[in-house]
């Protein structure tokens, strides 16, 4: 939002530094993201002087050009090329000096150079009115009607505004600062705060007066639910026309381009008050009457901006006898808007229910300055005063007439919110005692009356216009930003009270199981939550339990997700596009299902990983990452959370070309397997993929079950010893794991594989194992007679058990 320092000037009589200014708006909550300049003429024609024609003859070798001898002061005079056919000697003009900037249509800047043209020296430039900014005129030169001495700057001759103006990051609970009336209110408590006592001056309406009663327009609401007020009146005998220059400026100051004086002041207003106003070409309003109405489904309407509507039955639409004029509070119509032909128009200032308005400028894909505030809220109480104001306005511009008595529907007053407030709960919530007189001085800056006063507290009467200040809780938030954050004293001594929790917290878990997949390697990645759902097409047995948006922003964003999976592969996909092959990534997030006539949220874990685990290197080949891969980062999570045995099953889903199922008792606690080609293929991604849901809940559940027991770390060495041991092929790995434990109980404490091989060199139906085993004793330092000993029975037991031979 756009806030001009000169408009702001008019509220408050201040004189701060812009810089100080954006400073306490910021400490406000109104954040200044930026100040810039504005100029009514780019370049505030530095450089440009006045200039007198000393003698003006035809240019030797070019029939358009003439040669100028220019004076322009004390220095010696300049020699112009120029081909403006009004240009001659006796005249006062405006001259652009060597390394003068201007600036064209489009604000582009040109320099000035000294230079020559077919053979002619030039040292400026005459200037044309619109050369300068000042018009729009190409005609010919700017002859100038003046005395003033030749050297004199020409932003002395004409009037030229500068501005400051102030960018405002407003969040949207601060309806009530969407103007500069509403910045002014905000920055008067400020300075109160600050001992400077200003009052906000509000635009006078003490000029209203009904001119005559020749232009009757009748009103009716169909629902006074969705228009709780509706005010209008009218105006005849009007010169549409280019706004004044000082109503101009105002408007380009913030951004806004000028487009006739009726337009003109309705926006000024609205950026002034922050009431949204409109005004109807009043001779095309059918049988003279307005009608405030639902649309009908289907129906087509053109806005202003030529754009065809299809309407909804929920739109609320501004009608005249026979048909829409105006999408309420959002747009007006193309046929009914203001034009130079207009002679006499209905003014119209509302108040409408901010849900309908900002679900019909969601459905229509619609925005516009009046929309902004409708939707969060603008004070009803303001409806007739922004009215009156423009309606003044209005007839100082156009010298017509007000030619109705107003129009004010409002049945239901709307009462203002009371609030009791506790100085305990201020004290408690700020942490810091703020003296009640303060209190009650800035609660009277803010337009918030007290209405009752006791030994506990004070009672409340909160501005229809403060929509975000509900709460007792909302009345200490305003305490404390006008108060100042910064005066808050704080100890250095800090007291916390830590309980312990009674039972497992969610996120602690999350926290814990997210740290050891990143030990892993993994990266956690977080996908929109928002899908495509053209991606349930390439799922064999399509999903009848997807969640679509009423109002998506696009459709590729139409619908909730119900897997995971999608959302990983086009990450996966975007990494494989900027050459990063080898990926491990997981995300903690939830998928959207319908269960008959409710909504389900699930949350989910998903894994995914790509590539190797590390690339070829002369000291090691490449490792691609498989399905056991995939298993055992999988078996490492249910290991945490206390899954000793899960069940494994093949699982059929067409998400995987070959896939498994674990589940504990009957419930699916992992699904995982390698993503089928043809769903790669959507994605354009080339490289096998492996893919892992995991059910959070049932994480969840067991983790608060387990009971983990925790032991001291040995204090006496581990030792290694390793056997390479010739097997039969059918003996397998558990086999072997499950007799070494069996054989020696006490001090075997780990047992890894880390070489088969099968091959020429071995008899027929053979393989060779490697093996390392771990022993330790917890109580005492082993000795080599223990090592041994050990070793030799495990040697035995495979020998008798498995015909196992030492190589």
């Amino acid at each position: 939002m756009k806030i001009s320092y000169n408009w702001l000037k008019q509220f408050v009589e201040i004189d701060w530094k812009s810089a100080d200014i954006a400073e306490l708006l910021t400490d406000l909550g109104l954040e200044v993201e930026g100040v810039h300049t504005f100029e009514s003429v780019a370049g505030s024609l530095q450089g440009v002087v006045v200039g007198e024609v000393l003698k003006c003859e035809k240019h030797s070798n070019a029939d358009k050009l003439k040669v100028c001898e220019v004076a322009i002061g004390d220095s010696k005079p300049l020699s112009i090329v120029c081909g403006a056919p009004n240009v001659a000697a006796g005249q006062k003009v405006a001259v652009a000096t060597v390394g003068t900037i201007l600036y064209d249509a489009d604000g582009k800047p040109w320099k000035i150079k000294k230079g020559k043209i077919r053979g002619e020296v030039s040292e400026g430039m005459i200037c044309a009115e619109d050369e300068l900014g000042l018009g729009e005129s190409h005609d010919g030169i700017l002859i100038l009607d003046t005395n003033l001495p030749n050297g004199t700057p020409c932003e002395s001759v004409f009037s030229i505004e500068k501005d400051e103006v102030f960018e405002i990051g407003l969040t949207p609970n601060r309806a009530d600062a969407m103007s500069h009336y509403g910045v002014a209110r905000d920055l008067r408590a400020g300075l109160r705060q600050r001992e400077v006592f200003l009052e906000v001056r509000t635009p006078s309406v003490s000029t209203f007066n009904i001119d005559n009663r020749s232009l009757r327009i009748d009103v009716s609401v169909a629902d006074y639910n969705l228009v709780p007020r509706y005010c209008g009146i009218s105006l005849t005998n009007l010169i549409i026309q280019p706004s004044p220059d000082w109503l101009k400026n105002r408007l380009r100051a913030i951004g806004l381009k000028p487009i006739n004086n009726v337009v003109d002041a309705t926006n000024y207003v609205l950026h002034e008050l922050g009431q949204p106003l409109h005004a109807f070409d009043a001779d095309r309003i059918f049988d003279k009457k307005v009608v405030v109405k639902k649309a009908k489904a289907g129906a087509k309407f053109m806005t202003l901006d030529g754009v065809e509507h299809i309407l909804d039955a929920e739109d609320l639409m501004i009608c005249d006898g026979e048909k829409p004029m105006c999408i309420a509070g959002i747009f007006g119509g193309i046929n009914t808007g203001v034009t130079e032909d207009t002679k006499s128009i209905f003014l119209e200032s509302a108040y409408f229910d901010p849900v309908s308005i900002r679900k019909t400028a969601k459905r229509h894909g619609l925005s516009t300055d009046a929309s902004f505030r409708f939707e969060r809220g603008v004070d009803i109480n303001n409806v007739e005063y922004a009215l009156v104001r423009a309606a003044i306005l209005i007839r100082e511009l156009t010298g017509g007439n007000i030619s109705s008595d107003i129009v004010d529907l409002y049945p239901n007053k709307k009462e203002n919110q009371n609030v009791f407030l506790r100085f305990e709960k201020i004290d408690t919530l700020i942490g810091h005692k703020i003296p009640r007189d303060t209190i009650k001085s800035i609660l009277a800056s803010l337009d918030i009356q007290v209405r009752s006063v006791t030994e506990t507290g004070i009672g409340l009467i909160i501005p229809f216009y403060r929509v975000d200040v509900q709460r007792e809780v909302d009345v200490i938030e305003e305490i404390l930003r006008v108060y100042g954050y910064n005066n808050v004293a704080f100890s250095e001594k800090l007291n916390a009270s830590i309980a312990p929790p009674l039972s497992l917290e969610p996120h602690k878990l999350e926290e814990s199981l997210g740290r050891q997949l990143s030990h892993n390697g993994f990266y956690e990645i977080l996908t929109n939550s928002l899908t495509n759902p053209a991606y349930e097409e390439l799922v064999a047995v399509k999903s009848k339990t997807g969640v679509a948006l009423m109002n998506p922003l696009s459709r590729e964003l139409s619908a909730l997700r119900t897997d995971m999976l999608f959302g990983g592969l086009e990450a996966i996909a975007h990494n494989l596009n900027r050459k990063q092959p080898d990926l491990k990534f997981f995300e903690f997030g939830k998928t959207y299902r319908r269960e008959k006539k409710s909504f389900v949220e699930d949350t989910r874990i998903s894994l995914l990983l790509t590539g190797e685990t590390n690339r070829d290197h002369w000291t090691r080949p490449g490792e691609t990452m498989g399905f056991f891969y995939l298993k055992g980062v999988i078996r490492q999570l249910l290991d945490r959370v206390g899954f000793e045995n899960c069940r494994e099953t093949p699982v059929a889903d067409s998400r995987f070309s070959e896939g498994l199922e674990l589940s504990d008792n009957g419930v699916s606690v992992a699904t995982f397997g390698v993503v089928h080609p043809a769903m790669l293929k959507a994605f354009d991604i080339s490289q096998p993929v492996l893919y892992a849901d995991l059910n959070w809940d049932a994480l969840l559940d067991r983790a608060s079950k387990a009971n983990f027991q925790y032991q001291e770390i040995s204090k006496f060495p581990e030792v290694k010893r390793d056997f390479a041991l010739l097997l039969d092929e059918q003996v397998s790995y558990r086999q072997l794991y499950d007799l070494s434990f069996k054989a020696e109980r006490s001090l075997l404490k780990d047992i890894q594989l880390f070489d088969v091989y099968k091959g020429d060199k071995l008899p027929e139906g053979k393989k060779s194992y490697a093996v390392s085993f771990t022993l330790l004793n917890p109580e005492k330092t082993l000795t080599d007679k223990q090592i041994d000993a050990a070793m030799k029975r495990l040697q035995k037991n495979f020998e008798q058990e498995l015909g196992a031979e030492l190589r």
